[in-house]
């Protein structure tokens, strides 16, 4: 497998998107529904102002916030780094690997085209990105 392009990844890709004013509740059922691991929040214009992750979850959950009257405004990570669908799937695992998280929202020119996770990639780019993380731990 060769490196990717992201629009290629994303290209029938139909994110989950929820407004930020529906509950952390609703967002975990259409989750589980859907098995996916994220939802991309969005304001009226359908502009993307959040990621809300099972990671976010769990962090409400320990906060004893109430599932059903928490807003994903409240629980989500606000403006989540994004990746354009011309970089590639090398560009996207690494900007993951650096920042510490699982997904990455592609959006183009303010538009959402849709999300990666690490389960997205297959083959050598997952080889690829383990043999530069494996050569900068030995030069560091």
């Amino acid at each position: 497998m060769t490196n990717r392009n992201l629009a290629f990844i994303v290209k029938d890709q139909l994110p989950l998107t929820m407004a930020a004013s529906q509950t952390v509740q609703h967002a975990c059922q259409r989750m589980m529904e859907r098995r996916v691991g994220a939802v991309l929040v969005t304001d009226r214009k359908h502009r993307l102002v959040g990621i809300f992750t099972g990671r976010d979850a769990v962090r409400a959950l320990a906060q004893c916030k109430d599932s059903a009257q928490t807003t994903l405004a409240a629980a989500m990570t606000p403006n989540p780094r994004t990746i354009a669908p011309e970089h590639t799937a090398i560009d996207a695992l690494r900007a993951m690997s650096d920042g510490g998280y699982r997904h990455l929202p592609i959006v183009a020119d303010g538009k959402i085209l849709g999300i990666v996770s690490r389960g997205d990639f297959k083959g050598m780019e997952l080889d690829r990105i383990e043999d530069e993380t494996h050569l900068w731990e030995r030069i560091g």
